[in-house]
């Protein structure tokens, strides 16, 4: 790969993610913006205690439509550089964080933005199940409210317009 070509990172892992990986990872002499978002999980929802969440996805279709987000980050912001999206699969206690997103480019405003879409897209489109543990043992697994399924795809024009 050239110096001046862009790099897309899709990791999908059991293993603890790192901010500061993350950050390495789309680092460019030419970049002056380096933009993270973490996911982190939070011990409450909806008044109830939340002691863990548990991921699972379908492997090959989300690697497939994360590659997609990417694609679709490089046409709408072409000075984007880097990308790196790690997702963490399994067991993700309080405080650790489930999703990581890195994106560098020359000026902030390409980086924030790009940034905010990949995570809502990845939400509304990637095929990755989130189970809450509840400290009463009952286990409940969510619909991320930006599914396009979630509704039977009726509200899927409001994702596509969102960030046109």
């Amino acid at each position: 790969m050239a110096a001046d070509e862009g790099q897309d990172v899709i990791t999908l892992t059991t293993d603890k993610l790192s901010a500061d990986g993350v950050s390495e990872s789309v680092t460019c002499p030419s970049c002056g913006a380096i933009s993270l978002f973490i996911g982190t999980t939070r011990d409450n929802f909806e008044g109830k205690k939340v002691i863990q969440l548990e991921y699972e996805a379908y492997n090959p279709m989300a690697e497939s439509e994360l590659r997609k987000i990417c694609s679709d980050i490089r046409t709408k912001w072409p000075s984007v550089r880097h990308i790196s999206i790690q997702h963490r699969l399994g067991v993700v206690p309080i405080t650790e964080a489930s999703v990581i997103i890195g994106i560098s480019s020359p000026h902030r405003n390409d980086s924030l933005e790009a940034v905010r879409y990949s995570i809502d897209t990845l939400k509304a489109t990637v095929p990755i199940w989130k189970k809450e543990i509840y400290e009463s043992g009952e286990p409940c697994w969510k619909e991320n409210k930006e599914c396009l399924w979630a509704d039977g795809g009726k509200d899927s024009k409001v994702l596509q317009d969102a960030f046109h």
